[in-house]
């Protein structure tokens, strides 16, 4: 098979699409001035793919489809994020289908690739539209999305209403009610509002919560302290070795590379395994002694 390679401009257009989004207008205008594919080329191009890993026939397939990926991010663009990171997210999507995608199965790329652009684009939705994640199980992210586009509708709902909306989207009665009102609740303000002039009636989460347990600034202060007179006794107590034996010590035990072997040290002093050992224990108990 005489495989065809992709254009420079191609090159450029496509490394332009996929960048991060500093104009919209200029993306959509690369997107939409990109020619679809035919039934033919995407067949070809997505068999080289899946067959050879070509790379260019890759690239061919996502820059074709971009177009579509613009379209579907701009539908939700009601939840008040910008429809740049939307883009984005879909495109992540339109390379994952394009991946998994199978040629040989009679369906169409943009078919098969807009469940994965949506689902890109829900799960980022779903993850920024609020501080607090409001979707978590498979039932409450079908309900998020489907919800919220009925309440535009409908406003709150009724008993009947909501066991409508269960029976359609085969969830609870109560798991509705329960995103109904995740919806309509907005974020708490982590600590006090600014508008607040009573401090004292006024909580907000942050009040709840308690410290480490030093916390306490006059604590943590005295453990400075402590650290440092510590520090101190075992610098001078060290001073007090001769220097082969402050040398073992430090590469034994204060050596932040890693732990000298007994072994290294007898062949750095040219003395037995044991030898060094002897010596380490004496520095050690004197070391306690000085310090205690």
């Amino acid at each position: 098979m005489k495989a065809t390679t992709i254009m420079s401009t191609d090159v450029a257009q496509y490394n332009l699409a996929l960048a991060p989004i500093s104009d919209l207008n200029a993306y959509s205008n690369v997107v939409h001035n990109t020619p679809l594919l035919t039934a033919e080329e995407e067949y070809d191009l997505a068999t080289r793919l899946q067959q050879y890993g070509d790379r260019d026939a890759a690239q061919r397939l996502i820059l074709s489809h971009l177009r579509f990926v613009n379209r579907i991010a701009k539908a939700y663009s009601g939840y008040g994020l910008p429809v740049a990171d939307l883009v984005q997210e879909g495109n992540i999507g339109l390379m994952k289908a394009v991946k998994r995608f199978d040629p040989e199965k009679g369906v169409r790329l943009v078919s098969f690739a807009v469940h994965w652009i949506r689902a890109e684009i829900h799960e980022y939705v779903i993850r920024n539209w609020r501080i607090v994640k409001i979707a978590t199980t498979k039932a409450q992210r079908k309900l998020f999305f489907n919800l919220r586009s009925a309440k535009k509708r409908l406003g709150w709902l009724n008993q009947e209403e909501v066991e409508a909306v269960a029976e359609d989207l085969g969830v609870t009665a109560e798991n509705v009610m329960e995103m109904e009102r995740r919806l309509a609740s907005p974020d708490a303000s982590f600590d006090l509002p600014s508008d607040s002039d009573d401090e004292d009636s006024a909580f907000s989460p942050v009040a709840y919560l308690t410290g480490p347990e030093n916390s306490d600034p006059s604590l943590a202060l005295e453990q400075d302290d402590y650290s440092s007179h510590q520090s101190q006794r075992l610098e001078n107590a060290l001073s007090t070795l001769d220097d082969r034996s402050r040398d073992i010590v430090s590469q034994r035990w204060l050596n932040d590379d890693g732990k000298a072997t007994l072994h290294t040290l007898a062949d750095q002093y040219q003395v037995s395994a044991e030898r060094i050992r002897q010596i380490e224990n004496n520095a050690m108990k004197k070391l306690k002694h000085l310090i205690a």
